[in-house]
């Protein structure tokens, strides 16, 4: 297996994953839980992977310096920490498939910080993708703006889209420290910090009792760990070490079609043509990015 199908197909699974994850989030808020306890019960529920990685990948690399612990540090916070909960507070308000309709302007925004700030290229075929893949999401986001209160979809809209400008410069920041201190090691020691700020925030925050929540809560937040935390965590950053930040946030645009599906599928959340169009168009974008 080449680098190039094999970071496409760990680029995917991270998409998968990731795409679960606002199902399971709308899945435990019925039952009473509020977004930064189950942003907690999430990230503790990963903590013993994230510690094991960690303990496995120190040695045998590069030793880390003062500034690799600070940018380690920056990056956390903004990643699985800062866009994490943003985005869990945002799903307070909307539908999944609208969030990550929301979210996945990432990508734009990845490439853009790569172009302006790190001197890279943006080729005529990164911008057919982007042009086909955000016109198959605007398709589907038009949709999905009838459905909910103006006011709720402004609020819950502005802070998913604050949750993708923290997660663009997430991807961007990683590729270096990727390259630098491998995809293992980097993963580990970023969730790490966001598992200790998002505890810690919790602790400031919430009372103890918040900590008793209904069986399905723990239930959600553990497969929420799993499919939606370790496995896609570690796809994606050996995604970016076999194909850079850019390329993987575009293979991950399917992401958005997959949560409207998922939507659909568990939430009774409506589906129409013109989201199945804009699925179709942003397949056609990561074909047309994906080419050799």
């Amino acid at each position: 297996m080449n680098a190039l199908t094999g970071g496409l197909g760990l680029a995917l699974v991270a998409a998968l994953g990731f795409s679960l994850k606002a199902i399971f989030i709308k899945l435990a808020y019925p039952h009473g839980v509020d977004a930064v306890t189950l942003l907690m019960l999430r990230m503790a529920f990963a903590l013993p992977a994230f510690v094991w990685v960690g303990l496995v990948q120190r040695h045998g690399h590069v030793p880390m310096r003062a500034g690799d612990w600070a940018r380690v540090a920056a990056l956390g916070c903004l990643g699985y920490y800062g866009a994490s909960l943003l985005d869990f507070m945002g799903l307070q308000y909307i539908s999944a498939g609208l969030e990550r309709l929301i979210l996945f302007t990432y990508p734009t925004l990845t490439l853009l910080i790569g172009v302006l700030f790190q001197g890279k290229a943006f080729t005529r075929r990164e911008l057919l993708a982007l042009v086909l893949c955000y016109t198959g999401i605007g398709a589907a986001f038009v949709h999905d703006l009838g459905l909910g209160d103006t006011r709720d979809v402004l609020v819950g809209g502005a802070l998913v889209f604050a949750s993708s400008v923290a997660y663009a410069i997430y991807l961007s920041g990683s590729g270096p420290m990727i390259a630098r201190l491998g995809a293992m090691r980097f993963s580990a020691l970023a969730m790490l910090v966001s598992t200790a700020l998002t505890l810690v925030h919790f602790g400031l925050t919430q009372p103890l009792g918040r900590l008793v929540q209904p069986l399905p809560v723990y239930g959600w937040s553990l497969a929420m760990a799993v499919f939606s935390t370790v496995i896609p965590v570690f796809a994606l950053s050996a995604a970016i070490r076999r194909l850079g930040a850019e390329r993987t946030s575009l293979y991950g645009m399917v992401g958005p079609m997959l949560t409207i599906g998922f939507g659909w599928w568990l939430l009774d959340e409506a589906i129409s043509l013109a989201q199945l169009g804009g699925a179709v168009l942003v397949v056609g974008g990561i074909l047309v990015v994906s080419r050799k």
